[in-house]
């Protein structure tokens, strides 16, 4: 994103984007970024674009909710940033989006170092048919670590850590699919950190869940963002504010509005937010 202009008039901006990036300025500085999406990022599938224009900065060790309708272009957005997106074909972009400053389409950059960088947790639980163990060190031996001492501790670190250590320690080497949802949630989680990466993208990750699972995942989520930049997609309005820091609202493939969540939910600048965080569509 540009940095805001002095002693020169202000170039005119689309309306979709002015009240978005004012916003995101007060909420995110330079020194606080670590993913930005910049130079007016767009995504195509094929002829079709689903996002425009896009300019947001998304701060280290925070959580950021992307919130808005369905089909408004938010889990595109989430899959962009691990080049998860890449598996389908026809697809293409405009502009750029860097993480810790490097660009995620630089030709030198390999995706399994993105992706072992960027943890995925995804809107259905999807544990391997393997061991809780199996499941947590997964991606280690994929890449060739197999010490036994180095899988032990990753998986003790891991676990503990999705807050799944105590209620499985005893069944390491039982399968994962006999966990209930809100555990099998937790082991995705504890598979997804066990890269210990920058950071987590979550995709609805409690909409398969009951409340009291939800909560558990809710809890998860603000003891995780002391290590990592967590960017969370949700429809539900009262989970983005009881998860995250920042919420950026999307309609009809554009960022509307960003800001800290506390601001963009009791005091919305852009007539549409307002609209859609107090239910009246969406």
């Amino acid at each position: 994103m540009s940095e805001p202009e002095t002693q020169e008039t202000p170039k005119p901006q689309p309306a979709d984007q002015t009240a978005a990036e004012s916003t995101e300025d007060k909420a995110v500085n330079d020194s606080e970024t670590l993913i930005e999406v910049k130079d007016n990022f767009g995504f195509n599938y094929g002829s079709t674009q689903v996002l425009f224009d896009l300019n947001l900065r998304i701060s280290n060790r925070k959580v950021t909710a992307l919130i808005g309708p369905s089909g408004c272009g938010k889990s595109t957005l989430l899959r962009c940033f691990n080049r998860m997106n890449d598996l389908i074909d026809g697809i293409s972009h405009t502009g750029d989006i860097t993480i810790g400053g490097q660009s995620i389409f630089d030709p030198a950059l390999e995706i399994i170092s993105l992706r072992k960088k960027v943890g995925m947790v995804f809107q259905k639980y999807n544990p391997f048919p393997k061991t809780i163990y199996e499941n947590v060190v997964f991606s280690l031996r994929v890449s060739g670590r197999n010490n036994k001492a180095l899988l032990d501790e990753t998986v003790e670190r891991s676990l503990r850590r999705s807050a799944l250590w105590d209620e499985v320690k005893d069944r390491l080497h039982e399968s994962a699919l006999g966990l209930s949802g809100g555990q099998m949630q937790r082991l995705c989680i504890a598979r997804a950190i066990a890269n210990e990466p920058e950071v987590i993208l979550m995709d609805e990750p409690c909409s398969a869940l009951d409340p009291i699972a939800t909560g558990k995942i809710e809890e998860l989520i603000d003891e995780l963002k002391t290590d990592y930049t967590i960017v969370i997609v949700t429809h539900n309005m009262q989970q983005a504010t009881r998860v995250s820091d920042r919420t950026a609202f999307f309609y009809l493939g554009k960022l509307i509005e960003y800001g800290e969540t506390t601001k963009l939910f009791t005091n919305p600048q852009e007539k549409r937010t307002e609209d859609y965080v107090s239910g009246r569509f969406g």
